[in-house]
């Protein structure tokens, strides 16, 4: 796909702001891209119009006849009142696939509002789940990284891939309506349905899973590590790996059903046993009875990885301000066997693309370039 960025001329986007870290030049000066910027924006390219300008709106009205998919995140009616809205774009172009992302999506009493990761985390249960129990000196806690933010972003692309499955059938676009709020309650997955189904508010468990055990990080000698038992047969290996094989005949325990209802016994009986040897034994011990267990890396461990290197998940590509002329970036997940994920370029900088992907898709000259940046419509490219 060539995915065009449409930023404000003089600023882009709001996470090039958002840091540090940022990107440093030759002199190890700080840049405007910063770290959170880069990390979702590969392969695009940016154009720099602006909206408010006359000229930048009908430009943009040009562009959205060229595309396939137009994906938006304004406030509800924002782009209404400027005939960008869906039912203004595909009166001209009924293919058109439109996705729009906000807080709380197009419709309902909190339509208005405006909804940020941190907020939709809160309002959406999962930081009532997230962190240790009262009782163990915790508190909500929300996840390590915009997780309602990624997680809505990652329906809109299957809603989108979806729709243009559909346009195959049909010959017709259609509109998604996507909510962060919606997005979050839906991926409360289990949690969310314990509690549909027996109306029980699910808690705080730290580390630990509400209905597998053992499932959660335990004490070795020298830190933590991760014990993941799926099914009774792996308990009965861990016991006598930890030397207490009584325990998995026990019948308090020996069912997984039993586990959950009497961890509290349990979870501080197992701790008393892995006290006793440092992680690392307990996890080639573990690796070899095919007991699911693992570390708990930092982030530098995690990348560290030879798993890691493997799979090529942490990547290069050459940028034009960074100092070592190139940005580390993080490596696609998706292994295609016929149609590999390609790498074209780094996260743009503010409007590097406008000459070249205005005349591209519009097939601008240089003259109406250059009077399209004296109106004030756009911003020409940064790169030259």
């Amino acid at each position: 796909a060539d995915v065009l960025k449409v930023e404000r001329p003089g600023k882009g986007d709001d996470t090039r702001g958002w840091g540090p870290p940022f990107v440093t030049d030759a002199e190890g000066r700080e840049t405007t891209e910063s770290a959170y910027y880069l990390c979702c924006n590969r392969n695009k390219r940016s154009v720099a119009i602006d909206l408010s300008n006359e000229e930048g709106l009908a430009l943009i009205k040009r562009l959205a006849r060229e595309a396939d998919v137009v994906i938006e995140n304004f406030k509800v009616g924002d782009l209404t009142r400027r005939g960008l809205d869906y039912g203004s774009l595909s009166a001209e172009k009924p293919r058109l696939i439109y996705c729009s992302v906000t807080g709380f999506g197009q419709t309902g009493p909190k339509a208005a509002r405006a909804g940020y990761d941190f907020m939709i985390q809160g309002m959406g249960g999962i930081m009532s789940i997230t962190g240790f129990p009262d009782e163990d000196g915790g508190h909500p806690t929300k996840v390590g990284v915009g997780i309602a933010d990624i997680m809505t972003g990652m329906y809109a692309s299957s809603a989108i891939l979806a729709a243009l499955h559909a346009r195959q059938r049909t010959g017709r676009g259609q509109y998604i309506d996507l909510a962060l709020f919606d997005c979050q309650l839906a991926w409360l997955a289990n949690q969310g349905l314990a509690y549909l189904t027996d109306d029980k508010e699910p808690v705080r468990l730290g580390n630990g899973h509400p209905t597998i055990v053992p499932y959660e990080t335990f004490e070795a000698a020298d830190g933590h590590f991760i014990i993941a038992v799926g099914n009774d047969g792996q308990f009965a290996k861990l016991c006598g790996i930890l030397g207490a094989p009584e325990l998995a005949t026990d019948p308090r325990y020996a069912r997984n059903v039993n586990r959950v209802r009497n961890r509290r016994e349990l979870v501080p009986l197992l701790n008393d046993l892995t006290r006793a040897r440092p992680a690392a034994e307990w996890l080639a011990a573990c690796e070899a009875q095919k007991v699911p267990a693992g570390p708990v890396n930092s982030i530098p461990e995690a990348f560290a990885d030879p798993q890691a290197a493997h799979r090529e998940m942490r990547i290069s590509l050459p940028h034009p301000v960074d100092g070592r002329g190139a940005v580390d970036l993080i490596g696609n997940p998706i292994k295609f066997s016929e149609t590999p994920v390609t790498y074209r370029h780094a996260p743009p900088m503010a409007g590097q693309h406008t000459d070249a992907a205005l005349a591209d898709w519009l097939d601008l000259s240089e003259a109406e370039l250059a009077s399209l940046q004296g109106a004030g419509a756009i911003a020409r490219d940064q790169s030259k």
